[in-house]
C-alpha cells in the first residue's frame, strides 16, 4: 500500500487518525479522492479533479478544492450534494472495434469515437490501451482504471496477436530476424513474432505478435521492412480471443473467468474487487457529467418540427383553408351542372394502348367514314432458289445448277 503526505488546506476537513513520520506530520491511508470518484464510475480522474476545483465535491460535509486528499471507506463523499455511490465490481468487456473510430472519450475535431457507438446500459468504461483509427479487432474495456493500467503495461507480458494484410515483398528470414528486436528512428522495439501465412499477388497476410504495444508499432516495423499495411486486425489480447464477435458488438467476461485469468498477482496489483455488487446506471451518472455545461449554456427555444409540404401532412399553421383529398375524382365533380350535348347518344368501345376495352359515349351524327386506301403493293422480286424447278422438268435437290453434261457419241 502506498502512503502519501496529507496536504491540508483551510477548507479541507481534518484528517483521520494515521501514522506519524519523523517530522511530526501525519499520513492518512487510503486512496486519492479523484481515484475514489473514478472507481465509483462517475467520471475519470481528470474530470473528478475538475469537479473538485469547481467546489462540487464535499468530504465529511466540508467542500474541498484540492485533489491532494486521501480518503478511506469511512469517509462520506458527496458530489453536488448527492452521496457517492458504492464501489462497483471490477468488470471486463470484449469489444470488436470497427474501422473509422477513435479510441477516446471525446475528440476536438468531432470525429466518431468508440464510446459514442457503445450500446446503452453499460457502466462508464475505459479502454485497455488503444487501437488506431483504421485498426479493427479486439479491444478490452473495463470500469476499473487500475486494472486497465496493469493490463496495458509491458511488464504484464500479455501477448497481443494481429492479422496483417500488407502490400510488398518480404521473406520469412527477414521476419525471423525481428525476434531479436529492432531499432527504428531511435525507438527500440522488443522481440516480435511474425509469420508469413500466404501470398496473394502483390499482397501478403502475416501473423504479428507483440508484447509491448508501442504507438503504431506494427505499422512502423513493417514499414521498416518495405511493406505498406492495408489492413490490421487484432485477434487476441492475452487469454481473450476475438472469436466470432461481430463488429461493434460487446460481450462481458464472466466474473469467475476474469478472476481465473488475472490470477492472484494481477488481481492484487490492480486491487480488483470481485465481490462488490454490480451498479445499475442511475440518472446521477449522466446528470453529473454535464451538470456544469447545462448551467452555463444559454437557454434556447426548441426548434419547431416542420412536416412536409403535402396538404395531408403539413403543419397545422401551414395547411390551406381548402382541404385537398388524396383521391382524384376527375369528371365526376360538377357533372350535374353540365349541359347534355345535342344529338342522339350512341355507345362504343375503344381500346387503350395496352389493349384493354374502354366504354365510351358519343353524341351527334358520326362523321362520314372514308374508305381506307391500301397502298399499292410492290412486286416481290423473285430470287432463284436452289431447289426451284427448271423449265420443262424437275431437278433433283442434290443436283447442281446448269445443264447435265452429255457424253459425246462414240465415247465409252
Amino acid at each position: 500500500m502506498c502512503w502519501f503526505p496529507a496536504m491540508r488546506s483551510a477548507n479541507q476537513p481534518p484528517a483521520a487518525s494515521g501514522t506519524m513520520d519523523g517530522n511530526g506530520e501525519q499520513h492518512k491511508s487510503g486512496e486519492r479522492i479523484a481515484k475514489a470518484i473514478a472507481r465509483a464510475g462517475l467520471a475519470s480522474r481528470r474530470e473528478a479533479e475538475a469537479w473538485i476545483a469547481a467546489g462540487r465535491v464535499a468530504v465529511n460535509g466540508a467542500v474541498i478544492t484540492s485533489p491532494a486528499l486521501n480518503v478511506t471507506a469511512t469517509d462520506r463523499i458527496s458530489v453536488d450534494g448527492t452521496a457517492l455511490p458504492g464501489r462497483e465490481r471490477t468488470r471486463l468487456f470484449l469489444y470488436h472495434k470497427p474501422r473509422g473510430l477513435l479510441t477516446t472519450h471525446s475528440d476536438p475535431r468531432g470525429r466518431p469515437t468508440i464510446f459514442q457507438k457503445l450500446p446503452p446500459g453499460l457502466p462508464r468504461l475505459i479502454s485497455v490501451g488503444r487501437l488506431d483509427f483504421n485498426t479493427e479487432g479486439l479491444l478490452l474495456l473495463t470500469n476499473d482504471g487500475a486494472l486497465a493500467r496493469v493490463l496495458e503495461l509491458p511488464a504484464t507480458g500479455w501477448l497481443r496477436r494481429y492479422r496483417v494484410r500488407a502490400h510488398g515483398v518480404v521473406t520469412q528470414v527477414q521476419l525471423d530476424q525481428l525476434r531479436q528486436g529492432v531499432t527504428i528512428s531511435g525507438i527500440r522495439y522488443g522481440a516480435i513474432e511474425a509469420d508469413l501465412d500466404r501470398v496473394q499477388g502483390s499482397n501478403l497476410w502475416l501473423t504479428f505478435a507483440i508484447r509491448e504495444g508501442k504507438n503504431r508499432e506494427v505499422r512502423n516495423v513493417l514499414g521498416h521492412l518495405g511493406l505498406t499495411v492495408t489492413r490490421l486486425i487484432r485477434v487476441s489480447f492475452g487469454p481473450f480471443q476475438l472469436g466470432e464477435l461481430e463488429p461493434g458488438a460487446v460481450e462481458e467476461v464472466p466474473t469467475r473467468v476474469l478472476r481465473e485469468q488475472l490470477g492472484d498477482k494481477l488481481g492484487s496489483l490492480s486491487a480488483a474487487d470481485f465481490s462488490a455488487p454490480i451498479a445499475r446506471p442511475t440518472p446521477l451518472r449522466h446528470e453529473l457529467t454535464n451538470a456544469a455545461m447545462r448551467e452555463e449554456a444559454p437557454s434556447k427555444k426548441p426548434k419547431e418540427r416542420r412536416s412536409s409540404d403535402h396538404a395531408w401532412r403539413a403543419h397545422e399553421t401551414d395547411r390551406p383553408t381548402k382541404k385537398l383529398h388524396r383521391k382524384f375524382y376527375g369528371a365526376k365533380r360538377g357533372a350535374e351542372t353540365r349541359e347534355r350535348p345535342a344529338g342522339d347518344m350512341r355507345a362504343g368501345v375503344l381500346h387503350d394502348r395496352k389493349g384493354r376495352p374502354v366504354a365510351v359515349e358519343r353524341y351527334g351524327e358520326p362523321p362520314p367514314q372514308q374508305p381506307r386506301q391500301q397502298p399499292p403493293k410492290e412486286p416481290r422480286s423473285k430470287r432463284p432458289s436452289r431447289y426451284s424447278r427448271a423449265q420443262g422438268r424437275n431437278r433433283s435437290p442434290d443436283r447442281a445448277f446448269g445443264p447435265r453434261p452429255r457424253r459425246p457419241r462414240g465415247e465409252k
